[in-house]
């Protein structure tokens, strides 16, 4: 394999270690069992050295206030931004994977909003030497100012805010999934990966459960008609199996491990407490759901020879504010909450009975 699709691999599943960072935030306390008991025995044999492993992955972004703890409500929606970084020893690295995240912890409902890496946008606190807005591939706005600099450039593109950040390396990644014992994955045929341009893997169908290696390529898989639509299908199910089987092991002594996994792969501004809290009340839910939408658009170079980015559809992009916007909303009800185009009901026919809309309640999925 040339250095180019060494590189060019490695691109294409880091964002997967960024979904990691929504199961530390909603699924960590998930070891510890659903039940009641399982909870006390948690707290009582284990919260305090999780929370001591978490308490060194806290950085709070330097000249921006976190949404403060004492206003932290489980009824109140919260943001995320997920960042899958590219980071090699000391390189501050890439922000290959972007996903503006809101979890809703009363209703156990989660939007996720994928962000193409090389999405068109200005990056917020860099400018031209005439003062203009510097416009660029919205990956390097990691580059050049690291965190903070990725937030508030995702915040000028949706129009909202960003209540916390979390970022993870891929490294280890693979060890979590084969530390739970594997994942089961519905893959009802073998998942091929032969294209000259990516990298050579095969999944076999039909296993019981797959390890980190089967798992991180069953959502990297490219090769499938239905192209990015398939794959944010995939990162769903793949999400939904890591937390249920979070939620079933009942070997607590692996927690502590799992957090030295992780290291210094995962950082964020959320502190231990609230990362135990919203895990808590998210395993509590009867029914956890989680809806993803990547952001619509079309690839092109702007000059021939230049630079190939890719640039949003402003009619999704306008759609995807709306939505955003409404999940923030804390009066609405889950039953309330408006849909990504994939999961509304299709028109019926002429004469067919009319469905009530799309709404969370409509399509749920455990």
């Amino acid at each position: 394999m040339t250095q180019q699709q060494e590189a060019r691999t490695s691109r294409r599943w880091k964002w997967v270690a960024a979904l990691l960072a929504v199961v530390l935030v909603s699924g960590v306390a998930g070891y510890a069992n659903r039940t009641r008991l399982a909870s006390w025995g948690f707290d009582l044999f284990f919260a305090d050295q999780v929370k001591e492993k978490l308490d060194h992955s806290y950085k709070p972004l330097t000249g921006r206030e976190a949404k403060p703890i004492a206003t932290y409500k489980k009824e109140e929606p919260l943001s995320l931004l997920l960042l899958g970084v590219d980071q090699r020893e000391d390189e501050i690295g890439r922000s290959d994977t972007m996903i503006y995240t809101v979890i809703r912890p009363e209703d156990g409902t989660i939007l996720m909003v994928s962000i193409p890496r090389d999405t068109y946008t200005p990056i917020v606190g860099k400018t031209k030497k005439n003062g203009d807005p510097w416009e660029d591939k919205i990956t390097h706005a990691y580059a050049f100012g690291g965190a903070k600099m990725s937030v508030e450039t995702v915040e000028n593109l949706f129009g909202s805010r960003v209540d916390h950040y979390a970022t993870i390396n891929f490294n280890g990644f693979r060890n979590v999934i084969d530390a739970i014992g594997g994942i089961p994955l519905p893959i009802t045929e073998d998942l091929v990966n032969d294209d000259p341009d990516h990298e050579k893997f095969v999944v076999k169908a039909g296993q019981d459960v797959y390890n980190g290696k089967d798992a991180l390529n069953y959502v990297r898989y490219r090769e499938d008609a239905g192209g990015d639509r398939s794959r944010t299908e995939r990162h769903q199910v793949f999400l939904n199996a890591i937390m249920d089987k979070a939620s079933q092991v009942n070997q607590w002594s692996k927690i502590p491990a799992l957090m030295d996994i992780m290291g210094d792969n995962f950082t964020t501004d959320l502190t231990s407490t609230q990362i135990i809290d919203l895990a808590k009340i998210m395993l509590k839910s009867n029914q956890r759901t989680i809806y993803s939408h990547t952001l619509k658009g079309e690839g092109h170079r702007k000059s021939r020879g230049g630079a190939w980015y890719y640039f949003a559809d402003e009619n999704d992009l306008a759609a995807v504010n709306a939505l955003i916007e409404a999940w923030l909303d804390p009066t609405l009800k889950s039953s309330q909450l408006p849909l990504p185009d994939e999961y509304k009901p299709k028109t019926p026919p002429a004469g067919s009975p009319k469905g009530s809309g799309g709404t969370v309640s409509e399509h749920t999925q455990s």
